[in-house]
C-alpha cells in the first residue's frame, strides 16, 4: 500500500472543501486492498452538512474488506448536523479495518474521540503527522 501516495491525495482534495466557520476542510480517500482507489470526497462537496470521510463512504458502496480509508483530519466522534451519522460510525459500520490519518482534530468544536473508538472497535489506526501541516493549512481560517 502507498500510504504516502493517497495521503497526499486526501490532504489535496481538503483544499478543495469550500469553507466554513462551523467545520473543517478534510479530504479523504477509500482505497481497495489492491491498491486502486475506490472512492474520495470533501467536506461539503455534495451537500453543506457533507464531511469528507461520509462522502468517500456514500460513494464507495460494496465491500469494503481490505480497504484503507486515508483522512486528512482525525474521522469525527460528535456532530451536531447529524449526531446519528459520525464518521467514526459510519467507517466501523463499513467494515473498514485500517484509517491512516494526517492529524488529530483539535478542540475548536469539539473534544473529539475517533481514534480512540475505531482503536476500541478493532480499526487500525495510522497516523501520519508529516501531512499535518498541510492539512492544517487547508484550516488556518479556523485555527
Amino acid at each position: 500500500m502507498d500510504d504516502a501516495r493517497w495521503m497526499s491525495r486526501a490532504v489535496d482534495l481538503a483544499g478543495r472543501s469550500p469553507r466554513s466557520s462551523t467545520a473543517f476542510a478534510v479530504g479523504a480517500v477509500i482505497v481497495g486492498a489492491d491498491g486502486s482507489q475506490i472512492a474520495r470526497g470533501w467536506s461539503r462537496d455534495v451537500d453543506p452538512l457533507v464531511h469528507a470521510e461520509e462522502s468517500a463512504l456514500l460513494r464507495a458502496g460494496g465491500d469494503l474488506t481490505g480497504a484503507t480509508l486515508y483522512s486528512s483530519l482525525e474521522p469525527c466522534s460528535k456532530r451536531a448536523s447529524r449526531p446519528e451519522a459520525t464518521c467514526t460510525s459510519l467507517i466501523i459500520a463499513a467494515g473498514i479495518r485500517r484509517v491512516a490519518i494526517a492529524w488529530r482534530e483539535p478542540d475548536v468544536f469539539v473534544t473529539c474521540e475517533g481514534v480512540a473508538l475505531l482503536t476500541a472497535a478493532g480499526v487500525e489506526v495510522v497516523a501520519m503527522p508529516e501531512f499535518a501541516g498541510r492539512a492544517r493549512a487547508a484550516n488556518t481560517h479556523l485555527l
